[in-house]
This record gives C-alpha cells, sequence and structure tokens, in this order.
C-alpha cells in the first residue's frame, strides 16, 4: 500500500499566522511531527505551487506535485430567482465564506468608509465566523449603511447570490503564509463567471491576474479595493461581462473537478507503480 497526503495548509506556519498558537517550544513540536509525517508519505500534494519549495524542505526525499482544490460543479450553474436575501439594484460586492481573523475584514470595512458616499455601491458579506459580531458592532459604531451583513446560508443558495453579484470579493491578511495560500472560494469565484476583486498578496492574486477575471490589489490596502471597486463600476457592461466569462473559462481549464480527478488519479497510480 502506498500512503499519499495532500496538504491543505503550511504547518506550523498556519498555527502562528493565524495567532492559534504563539509558543515556539509547542511550534518546534509541530514542525518535528509534520516532517516525521512527510517523510514518511510516498508521495505529497500541495495544493498551492507556492507550497512546493517549503514543503519540500520539510520531506526530504518524499516527491512533491502540485494538485490543487477543485471548484464547486454547483457554483458554475445559475441559481434559480428566489434569493435567500434582498440584495440591492446597485452595485453589490459580495464576499462569502468565513468571516475570520485572516480575511482581512478591517480592510473591508475601510474601504467601505472611503465608498460610503458611492449611494449605488453596496458590501454584501455573506457567511459567519470568529469576527460576526466584531463586524455587527464595527458596522453599528461606523454608522456604515453600505454594507449588509447576511448570516450563513446553506451552499444550494449560494449560486443564487453569486449571480447577483455585481462582483466578488476576496481578501487576506498581509502575511508570508497567505501569500502562498490560494482561499477556495478564489475557484468558486471563477465558477460563477463574476469579476473578483482580489486584495491579496500571492497565489491567489496571481491565479485571477493569469485567467483575467478581475483586479488585483495589495492585501490590508483599503483604499485599492476601493480604487478597484470604483474602476469596476464605472467599466462597460461588455468588459465586466469578459472578465466574468474569463473567470469561468479559467475554470474549467483548470479547476473543473472531473478533470482534476481524473488527474489525481493519474497521479496515484504513478505513485503506486513507483512503489510497486
Amino acid at each position: 500500500a502506498c500512503l499519499v497526503t495532500w496538504v491543505q495548509d503550511l504547518w506550523p506556519e498556519s498555527l502562528s499566522a493565524t495567532g492559534f498558537v504563539k509558543n515556539d517550544a509547542v511550534l518546534k513540536l509541530v514542525a518535528e511531527i509534520v516532517r516525521w509525517i512527510y517523510r514518511n508519505n510516498d508521495c505529497l500534494l500541495v495544493q498551492s505551487e507556492a507550497f512546493i519549495a517549503p514543503v519540500q524542505q520539510m520531506a526530504g526525499n518524499t516527491p512533491v506535485r502540485y494538485h490543487p482544490n477543485p471548484g464547486d460543479l454547483s457554483f458554475s450553474v445559475a441559481g434559480n430567482s428566489d434569493l435567500p436575501v434582498e440584495l440591492g439594484d446597485g452595485f453589490n460586492v459580495v464576499f462569502t465564506g468565513n468571516l475570520g481573523t485572516v480575511q482581512a475584514l478591517d480592510t473591508v470595512l475601510k474601504a467601505a468608509v472611503l465608498l460610503r458616499e458611492e449611494r449605488d455601491i453596496c458590501f454584501v458579506l455573506v457567511g459567519s465566523g470568529s469576527r460576526f459580531a466584531w463586524l455587527e458592532s464595527e458596522i453599528v459604531r461606523l454608522g456604515l449603511k453600505n454594507v449588509q451583513l447576511t448570516g450563513r446560508f446553506p451552499p444550494s443558495a449560494m449560486p443564487a447570490i453569486m449571480e447577483r453579484a455585481s462582483a466578488l470579493l476576496v481578501s487576506l491578511v498581509c502575511s508570508p503564509i497567505m501569500s502562498q495560500t490560494v482561499p477556495s472560494k478564489v475557484q468558486a469565484y471563477l465558477a460563477a463567471g463574476k469579476p473578483i476583486i482580489a486584495a491579496l498578496d500571492g497565489e491567489g492574486a496571481r491565479i485571477v491576474d493569469e485567467a483575467g477575471a478581475g483586479m488585483t490589489c495589495p492585501a490590508e490596502d483599503a483604499e485599492a479595493p476601493a480604487d478597484a471597486v470604483r474602476r469596476l463600476r464605472n467599466m462597460s457592461e461588455e468588459r465586466r461581462n469578459q472578465m466574468g466569462k474569463n473567470a469561468a473559462e479559467y475554470y474549467q481549464n483548470n479547476f473543473e473537478p472531473r478533470k482534476l480527478a481524473k488527474r489525481l488519479l493519474d497521479l496515484l497510480m504513478e505513485t503506486k507503480r513507483r512503489h510497486g
């Protein structure tokens, strides 16, 4: 039998980046355990090309191969007309998923402050997480009428919400570890076929740029996403539609689940032959 592990996060770096573990001795122990696990695999798969070098450094002679997370097929199918939440008729910038510590949500609110006089622009934050209560209080404190905090909905509701979005927003904190990570929502956004505003560094931004699927800007720079929203809003509908088409095409070519399943099977068979 062969053992193959699919690495989704860099350990122990992710623990320190999120702030969950700050004790150096614990982080060193985790690193030793991870190193032992990696070196006792027959092959390691990584979800980001930027993971290859740091994982290989810990993996010794274990081969490391890039295998991205697939998108969700449901996001590439137009949603029905029944929205679980009311969206305005203006330019809706929709953020979906975890509302946590690494999503740079303070930057999103700062961008909303900069755009508060643009009456047709609204930020719609869909999801839940550790910063949900903080977002609720900050929206009230800042008097932000252009931010809608909807709460969480089942995955089946997301295609309808994304279909009504004018643009989809992904953001992360400025951190070396985060710049190496591709947030799973990037694949979902590409599948939805909508322009993307990527307020992050590294691999996630590279994919959006390579796809021609939207606009990228540095992590934790509130003025940059605010400017990107304005520029997208002021673009012709034809140009925005082209970005959406580029996104959907890139998704089909790079993250379509059936294609990636076949590629994964090939990788597993190759590993089996090598260790057979």
